[in-house]
């Protein structure tokens, strides 16, 4: 009778939390890294360095920071908002002295276009140095919100009830949907002072 051999998987591993293929090469390189996560409300992203204790954090921030310190009315986890959360942490890591990082994404699949993809965009144009190739990022239209005024104008002409339902966060916080690109611009600036 062949004996059975029991092959143990890591509880993070199980969970989904831990790709401890990718984390050993993050270990080994000694470099900072960056983690962006997208829940059902808002984008953390953090810069963390290895330490056999643990991982140090450096820098952190949320896009339900932008609504309170920059006064962002918009949605806190569309392609927008993921950009000037990246953003955000880019300055952080400037004023932090941290000049790269790499990226390490866990477990999870990395979408071209996404949003996560816009908040390494938005981290990069701040100052971070990530090394990715640029046709990962999303159009800089989706990126300014020109895709959500575009929807925005043809709801609103074809159905204003549904308009009004679709939109009604936004529209509660005094943001039309069609001002996206121009709010977005505002958040940058003050985001960069």
């Amino acid at each position: 009778m062949a004996k059975q051999h029991y092959v143990q998987i890591f509880r993070r591993r199980r969970d989904g939390k831990t790709d401890y293929r990718k984390r050993r090469g993050l270990v080994q390189g000694k470099k900072p890294f960056l983690t962006v996560r997208v829940s059902n409300k808002y984008i953390y992203g953090q810069i963390m360095r290895p330490a056999p204790a643990g991982d140090l954090t450096l820098c952190a921030c949320s896009s339900r920071n932008l609504s309170k310190q920059y006064g962002w009315k918009g949605s806190a986890k569309n392609v927008p908002a993921a950009y000037l959360t990246g953003y955000q942490l880019g300055k952080l890591a400037q004023e932090q002295k941290i000049s790269e990082a790499q990226l390490y994404s866990g477990v999870s699949r990395f979408v071209h276009g996404s949003r996560i993809a816009a908040f390494l965009g938005g981290a990069r144009e701040a100052g971070l140095e990530l090394h990715f190739d640029e046709k990962i990022l999303p159009e800089e239209q989706r990126i300014k919100g020109d895709h959500i005024r575009a929807y925005a104008t043809k709801l609103s002409e074809d159905n204003s009830s549904k308009y009004n339902e679709f939109f009604s966060q936004v529209l509660s916080r005094g943001l039309k949907p069609q001002d996206y690109p121009s709010h977005f611009a505002e958040i940058k600036s003050s985001i960069e002072k």
